[in-house]
């Protein structure tokens, strides 16, 4: 038997993982994480102490088996720990990268309490990175049945909800409005971070899976969630668009040319290759000095962008402090190691018209922290007399989104104030048999999270369409007593298939 680890046994530092210099990667796309080798891998998974309480499981919002896993890379049985990680993730390539750990299971990993917690994100990765090297994949027997699903949307909540919906034998087929399936994953988030061709993998997977994808088909647009129950024949919706549409200001020089949102930076930069620019010829304003407004990861991912489109001095405007920025604390760090110059406590009051219709400038007020507000974070109060004025050439926005009006416009289902789609405690939306989960619910979260909410809707449809879910127990284990037919519950229906020679 293994002796018991303890927190005294086990390797005291979190091991560091390689990353390219910063000079060098503020010039390329490549990703700037090089991920762990084998020994790194080894020696990380030591330290993890097989709590009997296992914190991280209940910290992860799909409940990945943490501490199975990383036994599994101890014993070197790295296809082992796949086989645990996809029981509940899909993505694991993915959710290393990308997932704020910190936040979720190594926030709450018993080891963080006296050392450097478990670096859980980065054996996810190595063990995801191993399968779509290896060509691992799980593809289980699955017994077709009559129902057919649509899918809308190809993001991570998406890409979970029909996983699970094709394991259980439907017909599914994905809508995604761009043309290439991956949602935000692909358009929103930078190749230094989370390379196209390890999301690409992980949607191969599910292709494997029977998954259809249908791209360049924007819904509400060719056809309505209401047709698709309707006349289309689909027997459960699920409806995954997320939360894109960018906020604005709302200030003066708003609609200078030059002020454009994160969103629209990051699409044509990662989806359609205009970093790539002549071989792909897709329009995207260049700055020399770029302003970005806003402190959360989408804001990090288009100052470090505008750094690799060569712009010269790159500015991050945020109206609190560093302590309340809700970016991951590695994105500000790679962002300070490459040149971005933060502007703390700063908050923009209009944009500078140059004379000619473009940006000029930006004319800014400092602010001090005042008194906790809703989100629990100090509120930003602007200093008298504080403004002043500095050079930009492109400024972008990067200060949250909101849900894309062209569901609520164009389907009968209801949305609440804010424009999200209401939905019960089982996701199941106002119009019968469809369901939503991710932003476009609860508006914008973490991958992971979007992910979960794939896998909960998916459990509510399989109980609307009457489908047993392998994953649940039976409701009446004794197999005695009233509600019971040939000594299984009746609610246990739809499940068993009979077929007549």
């Amino acid at each position: 038997m293994a002796k018991k680890k303890t927190i005294r046994s086990i390797p005291q530092e979190r091991t560091p993982m390689r990353e390219q210099a910063p000079q060098a990667r503020a010039k390329n796309f490549e990703e700037v994480a090089c991920g762990y080798g084998l020994e790194e891998a080894l020696r990380e998974s030591e330290r993890c102490l097989m709590c009997p309480d296992e914190p991280c499981i209940s910290g992860c919002p799909v409940g990945i088996n943490i501490p199975a896993f990383i036994l599994k890379i101890t014993e070197k049985n790295f296809r082992g720990a796949y086989d645990i990680l996809t029981d509940t993730n899909l993505l694991p390539s993915v959710c290393g990268r990308v997932c704020p750990q910190e936040n979720q299971c190594e926030g709450v990993c018993t080891v963080g309490e006296s050392l450097e917690a478990v670096a859980i994100g980065r054996l996810e990765r190595f063990v995801g990175d191993a399968a779509i090297r290896e060509g691992w994949t799980n593809i289980p027997y699955i017994e077709p049945n009559r129902f057919k699903v649509g899918i809308v949307g190809s993001g991570p909540a998406g890409m979970a909800c029909a996983a699970d919906m094709a394991k259980a034998g439907c017909d599914v087929t994905v809508y995604e409005a761009f043309h290439q399936a991956g949602g935000v994953l692909k358009y929103g988030i930078p190749d230094f971070r989370l390379p196209n061709e390890v999301i690409d993998a992980e949607i191969d997977n599910l292709k494997k899976l029977g998954v259809k994808f249908e791209c360049n088909t924007l819904v509400g647009r060719l056809f309505t969630i209401d047709q698709m129950i309707g006349e289309m024949g689909f027997h459960a919706v699920f409806v995954g668009v997320g939360a894109g549409y960018p906020t604005m200001l709302g200030i003066p020089g708003d609609s200078l040319n030059g002020v454009l949102s994160a969103n629209e930076l990051l699409t044509r930069c990662n989806l359609m290759r205009a970093k790539e620019f002549p071989d792909y010829d897709t329009p995207l304003p260049m700055g020399k000095r770029v302003a970005v407004v806003g402190a959360g990861n989408t804001a990090m991912d288009a100052t470090r962008v505008s750094l690799r489109l060569g712009a010269e001095k790159v500015y991050c405007i945020y109206r609190r402090s560093r302590t309340e920025a809700p970016a991951r604390a590695e994105e500000v760090h790679h962002a300070e190691q490459e040149g971005v110059e933060f502007h703390w406590l700063t908050n923009p009051a209009s944009i500078l018209d140059d004379g000619k219709g473009g940006v000029l400038g930006m004319r800014c007020v400092r602010m001090e922290l005042g008194e906790p507000d809703s989100s629990g974070r100090r509120r930003p109060v602007p200093i008298a007399g504080s403004e002043f004025d500095f050079a930009a050439d492109l400024v972008v926005y990067a200060i949250g989104t909101n849900a894309n009006p062209i569901m609520g416009q164009t389907s009968s289902l209801k949305l609440n104030k804010r424009g999200y789609i209401d939905v019960d405690e089982n996701l199941a939306a106002s119009v019968a048999g469809v369901f939503a989960g991710g932003d476009i619910v609860t508006g914008a979260a973490t991958v992971i999270e979007a992910m979960g909410a794939g896998r909960k809707a998916a459990r509510s449809m399989k109980a609307y369409l009457g489908i047993r879910d392998a994953g649940l127990p039976y409701l009446n284990r004794s197999g005695t007593g009233a509600g019971t037919l040939f000594g299984i519950d009746t609610r246990e229906r739809n499940f068993a298939r009979v077929r007549v020679a």
